[in-house]
């Protein structure tokens, strides 16, 4: 058998697949050696041809997310995402397989690999044949991956039915492949696309509600209110309090523009407040610093959160919408509450003087702020029984 070159006749390469043949396909990162997916006798020729054992699992090419319910269960609303974001391209999405899917390319696992590539010929092949493709590349076992339809040639001349003819291939790089079968996602095989743009995608994913206002207004009461509905709470100024503890690069940047606020490594935050709360321009400064860190950091737990598969997180931060992390989150609610309730809450948290907690709040945004910038708003002044209803009543209608 003389192998065929095909440059532009699609259907007579639909033809083959369909009759159980094989043709080498073109992607934007290598060549894949495709055969009907769900037809056995074609995909043990795969694995006779490449040599490949058949303890290893086959990828499946396929048309777009919209094959997702046909093949796979359990889906995770992370696949489509990551679907309408990569796809077509050099992304590998591991699922939990239906029984649609054959023993032989599952390799008697329970997961199958779906990728769409971003090859026009290759599209065009797969919307054509209505089938998943199945399509390791192109090359004996233990071979480079080839780039372009001569080096398919060079393999498998009189193995296979047909090459597609798509040029050489942009990439030359294997697709990455992520497990989304079980938590935590976690990435199988780096390839063609970074993983930070995977799992930067991946915490975009997770739905953001910002939550703000005045010391002593109440907010933390919203936040526990949302993590009992099972949503993922980040108090940044916990995560300043751990930071002030732990990181020696910003404690390292706070010394150097206010110098004494540490003693013996330790940041003085009483007297670092005492500074900046009557110096706005120390304020300001202070904010710049403190912000990068602590937005790194709720960076962090917002990505290990997507890999775990969460879908709603809280932000709660006094400068949520000056810092500019407002814009990240789908909803804002601000917490507001009578200034003498409040100074009364920090005195009795912090143990602080009542002149301190006034300059505090007389340092911070007053409500009127948080009226015009904030999508709803929580007031505070009545008895935490009371507050913790309103919170329930209207998170319940945020995250419905």
């Amino acid at each position: 058998m003389k192998t065929r070159i095909i440059t532009e006749d699609i259907d007579a390469a639909a033809d083959i697949i369909s009759r159980g043949g094989l043709v080498a396909v073109p992607t934007e990162t290598v060549y894949g050696l495709a055969c009907n997916g769900l037809d056995e006798r074609a995909v043990r020729q795969v694995y006779e041809v490449k040599g490949r054992p058949e303890v290893k699992p086959l990828s499946l090419m396929v048309s777009g997310p919209e094959v997702f319910a046909q093949y796979c269960v359990d889906i995770p609303r992370a696949a489509y995402f990551l679907a309408e974001r990569f796809w077509p391209g050099p992304l590998t999405i591991v699922l939990k397989a239906s029984e649609a899917i054959p023993p032989i390319v599952r390799a008697g696992g329970d997961t199958v690999a779906l990728r769409c590539p971003d090859h026009k010929a290759t599209l065009a092949l797969l919307k054509r044949v209505g089938l998943p493709l199945a399509a390791p590349s192109a090359n004996p076992s233990g071979f480079p991956s080839p780039k372009t339809a001569q080096e398919v040639i060079s393999y498998f001349d009189g193995s296979v039915d047909a090459v597609i003819d798509g040029g050489e291939c942009g990439i030359g790089k294997e697709s990455t492949i992520i497990d989304l079968s079980s938590t935590p996602y976690r990435i199988l095989r780096r390839g063609a696309l970074p993983e930070d743009e995977i799992f930067s995608a991946l915490m975009d994913n997770v739905k953001k509600i910002g939550i703000t206002g005045g010391s002593g207004s109440g907010k933390t009461t919203a936040l526990n209110v949302l993590a009992e509905m099972g949503v993922l709470t980040i108090d940044c100024d916990d995560v300043y309090h751990d930071l002030a503890a732990s990181s020696s690069d910003m404690l390292s940047e706070l010394e150097a523009r206010f110098p004494g606020a540490l003693k013996d490594g330790t940041l003085q935050r009483k007297a670092l407040g005492e500074l900046v709360f009557s110096d706005s321009s120390a304020l300001i400064d202070l904010n710049a610093i403190t912000h990068r860190y602590v937005s790194a950091e709720v960076d962090r737990r917002l990505t290990h959160w997507a890999k775990m598969g969460g879908r709603f997180a809280a932000i709660d931060a006094i400068a949520l919408i000056e810092g500019g992390m407002a814009r990240r989150c789908f909803a804002v609610v601000g917490v507001t509450a009578p200034r003498d309730m409040r100074i009364e809450r920090l005195m009795a948290r912090e143990g602080i003087s009542r002149e301190y907690a006034e300059k505090r709040i007389d340092a911070q945004k007053s409500d009127d702020f948080y009226y015009k910038k904030c999508d709803y708003i929580l007031v505070n002044d009545g008895s935490l029984d009371e507050f913790r209803k309103i919170c329930e009543e209207l998170f319940k209608k945020i995250i419905s």
